[in-house]
């Protein structure tokens, strides 16, 4: 099969097309045609970073996590899925497990579900790694009707699932983002647009919670914007985040009583834990998807397998709107 690896770590230049062996079935995995990926920072950190990065696979290796694609074989021990089915996942490129730049994938059946019928393989795959996280931050931070929840970050990839998914839970949504195009993305999805480059927390939680707070942040941003979620979180609320690797003072979190939620959705890919949750969140993103209530936003530039670096530069220019897709 075709696929792109890298051989050394480094710049989005270090992928080569190459020819290598089509992975066969094995208990409880099927093999998957694939038909589109996406890329997602953590597969540019692991380009970049390589063995500085404990999750990095050993090179040559092949990257990307999500994908989309048709079942081709069927290992044994499997019953969800037949020869045919059209799936989608997150089930590679990290650690052990070859990725999704290539033709084919044998992926643990416990991490795959039957695609949403009503969306492309392209849009497919670009629901996994983000949806799974977006989910899973808001399930664990207790989401509910009426709430108000406010997303950090809603034009980015996990963060523009998390607004749609806010919405579908039943909060009132409002979400943070900076630029007109931006914030005219987080309107569509049906959030109240902030501008964070010029409106400090205090007063957008004056201005939408009368000075209480709201009851949910999701943090897709993280970092020192942590401060900001604390900030703008009510007294014994809930903060989901998604990128915590900071150092800073609790106080704010202390004197609050606040719930902070960590949520790295990569976990029982890399031990082997839990690895069927992932498989129920998807078959529920597969309902809601269904249902009319989630559409990932795709980048307007496509790109082929080929072109891998060019994607994986895209991701980094800052320059997308929503997943930037790779289609094979």
């Amino acid at each position: 099969m075709k696929a792109m690896i890298v051989k050394e770590f480094g710049n989005s230049d270090v992928f080569e097309l190459a020819v290598v062996e089509k992975p066969t079935v094995k208990q409880g995995h099927v093999l998957v045609n694939i038909k589109a990926t996406s890329i997602n920072t953590v597969d540019t950190m692991i380009r970049q970073m390589g063995p500085d990065l404990p999750l990095s696979p050993p090179a040559p290796a092949i990257l990307g996590m999500d994908f989309a694609g048709i079942v081709e074989a069927v290992g044994e021990g499997v019953d969800d899925y037949k020869v045919g089915d059209e799936v989608y996942g997150c089930a590679g490129g990290l650690a052990d497990l070859p990725g999704t730049l290539a033709e084919y994938i044998v992926a643990d059946a416990n991490l795959i579900a039957l695609k949403p019928e009503n969306l492309t393989m392209e849009q497919s795959a670009a629901i996994p790694l983000v949806g799974i996280t977006a989910y899973e931050g808001l399930q664990r931070a207790g989401i509910s009707q009426g709430q108000k929840v406010l997303v950090h970050g809603g034009s980015g990839g996990v963060g523009h699932i998390a607004i749609q998914l806010a919405n579908y839970f039943g909060a009132e949504t409002f979400s943070t983002g900076g630029g007109d195009k931006q914030l005219a993305l987080i309107e569509k999805l049906g959030a109240t647009a902030i501008n964070y480059k010029n409106e400090a927390v205090s007063d957008y939680v004056n201005q939408y919670t009368d000075g209480t707070g709201f009851d949910l942040v999701f943090d897709s941003v993280g970092g020192e914007n942590m401060t900001n979620s604390f900030e703008a979180a009510k007294l014994n609320g809930h903060v989901a985040s998604t990128v915590s690797l900071v150092s800073f003072d609790l106080s704010t979190a202390h004197f609050k009583g606040l719930s902070l939620h960590v949520v790295f959705m990569l976990i029982p890919m890399l031990h082997n834990v839990g690895r069927g949750q992932h498989h129920t969140i998807l078959k529920a993103l597969t309902d809601i998807a269904e249902a009319g209530k989630l559409t990932p936003v795709l980048d307007e530039q496509t790109f082929s397998l080929e072109q891998a670096s060019s994607a994986h530069a895209r991701l980094e220019s800052g320059k997308g709107m929503g997943k930037v897709v790779v289609s094979i």
